[in-house]
């Protein structure tokens, strides 16, 4: 029935081509679902966001910034890569000390995508960079390297089993979620979960993350704690954020605000500190 879906359906509402082997018999019962619940939170959105006007080096990266997305294409009309070129060049001018750093077009990129809007993606960006997200893309990215170590920290309290398992295997944390804090799931889970995602991320703060990860890897405990080795273990964090689970985009967000259990900031903080002294220790 869909082998020869047409080229429109082939390629999703914000510019992605879908891969071959896409279950768009699922994804359209899924979004029929969904798509309710979408306008109910628009609905919301609009409400909260209505009377308030504001928003609360080399880019060697520009060519490989969505390649899977018609709207990021030379050949398009307008192509995005100029917009997030000049998103992204301000934003080196107006924080100097950030300028440019890996990972930061994907998420200028989700932005344009989002708001067609160059001055409202460059204030989203610079909430995100200078606000929300503790030194993730300064030169050493401290705050990246130090929160990846707090989800480490989480883990051992929280899925004890998996810490123990990446312990006895010398497995770093970094080889396995990296993605998932530099370039805040953007590739990694569907397009309508990231942005579920980002609206907590935006109202809540950086918690949310922890929020995501540890959801994902409490959910799949037991499909986790079947690998062997190494590589076993990295392809199977590649898994789990796959499927049906992530798909679910409300299912999932429900799910982030139950599966952890409590997690307050106050505790995040003090790991933080914790953790960014034993890196700053180790050099």
């Amino acid at each position: 029935m869909y082998t020869n879906f047409p080229f429109v359906y082939r390629i999703d509402p914000y510019g992605f081509e879908r891969p071959e082997n896409f279950d768009y018999a699922s994804y359209e019962e899924f979004f029929s679902r969904y798509l309710g619940i979408l306008t109910r939170r628009a609905i919301k959105w609009s409400k909260l966001l209505k009377g308030n006007n504001g928003v609360p080096k080399s880019l060697k990266d520009m060519n490989r910034t969505f390649p899977d997305n018609v709207q990021f294409r030379k050949t398009a009309d307008p192509c995005l890569q100029q917009t997030l070129y000049n998103v992204l060049v301000a934003y080196g001018h107006h924080n100097k000390a950030v300028g440019y750093c890996q990972g930061m077009n994907f998420i200028a990129g989700y932005l344009i995508l989002i708001t067609k809007n160059e001055e409202e993606s460059f204030w989203l960006l610079d909430a995100l960079i200078g606000r929300i997200l503790p030194d993730y893309y300064s030169p050493d990215m401290m705050g990246l390297k130090t929160d990846q170590e707090v989800l480490g920290e989480l883990v051992k309290t929280k899925v004890p089993a998996v810490a123990e398992l990446i312990d006895r295997h010398g497995v770093m944390w970094t080889l396995v979620v990296s993605r998932w804090f530099i370039c805040l799931f953007i590739d990694v889970l569907p397009v309508e979960t990231v942005l579920r995602i980002w609206d907590c991320l935006f109202y809540e703060g950086s918690k949310i993350i922890f929020r995501v990860a540890l959801t994902l890897i409490k959910q799949h405990q037991a499909f986790i704690l079947e690998a062997t080795n190494f590589p076993d273990i990295c392809d199977k964090f590649k898994q789990i954020t796959k499927g049906a689970f992530v798909t679910e985009c409300h299912t999932f967000m429900q799910k982030i605000f139950t599966e952890p259990g409590s997690l307050s900031m106050m505790k995040i903080n003090k790991l933080r500190e914790t953790c960014r002294e034993k890196l700053l220790v180790q050099g």
